[in-house]
């Protein structure tokens, strides 16, 4: 399945948000205009499906309560709202619909509960949570409970495998002096070794091949990428061989690589890592140009082999030149007084006319984001 609808109320950046999603979905906008914040509405439902350290009132809180969540531009009508349509790749309707409402009682105990929680199964509502129920029992969804999520369970199960990656080198690279609490999930590496390591040889050899082959045209002198351990700690270890005019004198460690290496390293292996939905935050980070222009190619490659689907923010007009990107593909967010816009960026009469005139979308649509009041040729100061 994958997830083919949105919709947001009132949902951080957004007052108002309904589209269609693709396989391959690309959000474009300035800084602060709300792409991680649409990206966290899918890890919000993966929070609440979680079956060990999930649920509502834990996803609610991890966010800084419902206040912290609720759009600035909420006035009369402050419910917050996320509903999506999931379907099947068969290119029918949606299989499933999942809608969720949440609001904050006005007075007493000041509970954080559901306004409402419906259920679709192909257009048949089965279920339709009301709002008078007892608000004890609103603090909780039915997708979380066992005894009475049976009839939609594939949705719980969907929404768990839903990941998100954005890894921060740094985090790797001394992952042994480091000492702290992982966050859970580990959205920005720092257990991605110890993740590796984890993984069943078979799989890992195969996956690592795969990035080796990326690397190998990508790195320079790069010709060996491995798994080990430490003989003593029994650490876990990424080792890569650079061409050297002294043979094996150019074996490398994570610690050494690059900013660049390391986050294509992840990169690649997130995208093999399973065919949930995977969410990526700006993946052209530290890589040069040249490979950036191969991202979107990579990912369409990836996803026909892993049969996934990928979200992912960027700013890069590189990585949306790709010939291949049609402009259903990309979001435009577009931030106002009143909050954030969402447009698909082919429904626009000023983008369908530069696509038209033979521009690629990452021209036509990288522009839209530039912020207004930013001077050509310097910043003020």
């Amino acid at each position: 399945m994958y997830i083919s609808h949105l919709t947001l109320k009132n949902w951080r950046n957004f007052r108002q948000a309904d589209v269609p999603l693709r396989k391959r979905q690309f959000l474009v906008g300035p800084n602060a205009s709300g792409k991680s914040n649409l990206l966290d509405a899918f890890r919000f439902l993966r929070d609440v499906a979680k079956e060990r350290g999930g649920g509502l009132q834990e996803a609610i809180q991890r966010r800084g309560g419902l206040s912290r969540i609720r759009c600035l531009g909420a006035r009369k009508d402050p419910e917050v709202g996320i509903g999506v349509s999931l379907s099947e790749d068969d290119g029918g309707g949606p299989r499933w619909k999942y809608e969720i409402g949440l609001h904050q009682e006005s007075r007493g105990f000041r509970r954080q509960i559901l306004s409402h929680e419906r259920v679709w199964d192909r257009g048949e509502r089965i279920l339709d949570r009301k709002d008078d129920e007892d608000p004890e029992r609103r603090k909780e969804t039915y997708l979380e409970q066992v005894n009475n999520n049976e009839p939609f369970r594939d949705i719980r199960r969907f929404f768990e495998t839903i990941s998100y990656a954005h890894l921060v080198p740094q985090l790797v690279r001394h992952s042994d002096s480091i000492e702290g609490r992982i966050l859970d999930d580990d959205p920005f590496g720092q257990g991605f070794l110890e993740d590796v390591a984890k993984t069943p040889k078979r799989t890992r050899d195969s996956r690592l091949r795969a990035v080796q082959q990326i690397l190998a045209v990508t790195v320079p002198n790069l010709t060996n990428i491995q798994f080990e351990r430490d003989a003593g700690s029994g650490r876990p270890h990424l080792s890569a061989l650079y061409e050297h005019w002294r043979p094996n004198a150019g074996r490398q460690r994570e610690n050494e690589f690059s900013d660049g290496t390391l986050r294509l390293i992840a990169l690649v292996w997130s995208l093999l890592d399973g065919d949930a939905p995977l969410l990526l935050e700006e993946p052209e980070l530290s890589l040069h140009q040249g490979v950036v222009e191969q991202l979107a190619s990579l990912l369409y490659r990836a996803q026909k082999r892993r049969n996934r689907q990928v979200l992912l923010s960027t700013h890069s007009a590189e990585l949306l030149r790709d010939g291949g990107i049609d402009g259903e593909e990309v979001l435009l967010l577009t931030p106002g007084r009143e909050g954030t816009e969402i447009a698909v960026s082919s429904s626009l009469r000023d983008i369908q006319a530069v696509l038209a005139a033979g521009a690629s979308v990452g021209d036509a649509v990288i522009s839209r984001t530039r912020p207004s009041g930013l001077t050509p040729g310097r910043l003020p100061f």
